[in-house]
């Protein structure tokens, strides 16, 4: 690969000789890559936090951290692991070498450092780091960006945990009947738009959408990360995508388009999350009672013509922040206590609009 088509990148030199560092960044300044210093370890890692770089060269020996202490740092740190680090070191001992690589490193060279070799290192792992950020890009086309992270911190396995989670099921009120008489193009466009303004009212709430089946969603408020209040956000998501749909409808009147009406059912209380399916096919999803509940209630809007339903583990955790009407009991098919179910007010153009 020649210096022509080799990959720049911003790169940070941790060494604590001066001379080294300059002479270092000149030539890499003149292969084409921006270039930062850092005196010590400790510097070097404040810089790294705070910026963005594709690369490392770190001296082995320095004061206050070494090369070693802030390779186990990066090991340590999720978001600056798989920062490719080159070793730069006047030690030409293999038990050094071998420390390196086993801790991290990508790489690691002997000083004084050849310039060519050096060149060829940085272009290797310029690349390396190019393919783990497009894989990175990718997971998140296809995943939350929560999941994403998830994946990409923990990794991948099957199997699940038990925690405490609000699930959510949402669909467009019939919508068999709505896209009968439409185009393909017509239908795809709608329901487009339609997850564009649920995805943005859920992530906005903290919740991510984990399963997508024609009009309907499944979305789960407190996983894979736990966090305060998931009752009241989901709630607030459930109310913020109700109006969304309001003022969508209008822009849809406008424009002598179909409108669309929605239901939503939300349930509270522990859930197994995790990913299921083979290791060549899975999905991040929750199941368990939680998850049952929140998908009758959802099928319930129906039957009580209220745009969003919750149950009583929902409503301890919401407090008096959003007026609930009291729905009664619910029987539920396959449980021995009935559940007792709230609809969440809406102003009257709302609930017109969603019931």
């Amino acid at each position: 690969m020649t210096s022509s088509t080799a990959p720049s990148g911003t790169i940070l030199i941790t060494d604590d000789n001066r001379v080294n560092r300059l002479l270092l960044a000149r030539g890499l300044e003149q292969q084409g890559h921006t270039v930062a210093f850092a005196e010590h370890g400790r510097e070097a890692l404040d810089l790294l936090r705070n910026d963005h770089f594709d690369l490392m060269l770190l001296d082995v020996l320095m004061p206050e951290l070494d090369g070693y202490e802030v390779l186990a740092e990066l090991k340590l740190d999720p978001h600056l692991r798989d920062i490719p680090v080159i070793m730069t070191s006047s030690l030409d001992e293999l038990d050094s070498v071998v420390k390196c690589v086993e801790m991290g490193a990508e790489d690691y060279l002997n000083k004084p450092i050849n310039p060519v070799l050096l060149n060829a290192r940085i272009s290797a792992s310029l690349e390396k780091k190019r393919l783990r950020d497009q894989q990175r890009e990718l997971i998140s086309k296809f995943a939350t960006k929560e999941v994403a992270e998830d994946l990409l911190t923990s990794g991948f396995s099957l199997g699940g945990k038990q925690l405490d989670a609000s699930a959510m099921f949402c669909d467009i009120r019939s919508f068999t009947t709505l896209t009968e008489a439409r185009e393909p193009a017509e239908t795809i466009e709608l329901l487009n738009d339609y997850y564009t303004l649920m995805m943005d009212a859920i992530g906005g709430e903290g919740g991510i959408v984990n399963q997508i089946v024609g009009d309907g969603l499944m979305a789960i408020f407190g996983a894979p990360l736990p966090y305060d209040h998931q009752r009241l956000r989901a709630v607030l998501a459930a109310r913020q995508m109700v109006e969304m749909i309001r003022l969508f409808n209008e822009e849809q009147a406008a424009r002598e388009k179909v409108q669309i009406k929605i239901g939503i059912g939300i349930a509270s209380g522990p859930v197994v999350a995790g990913y299921t399916g083979t290791i060549h096919r899975a999905t991040y999803t929750c199941v368990g009672d939680t998850v049952n509940i929140a998908a009758r209630l959802e099928a319930h809007t129906k039957v009580l013509n209220r745009p969003i339903l919750i149950d009583e583990n929902t409503q301890r955790g919401i407090g008096d922040e959003i007026a609930l009407e009291a729905q009664g009991e619910l029987q539920m098919k396959g449980k021995t206590q009935p559940v007792t179910v709230y609809s969440v007010q809406v102003d009257s153009l709302v609930a017109e609009t969603a019931s």
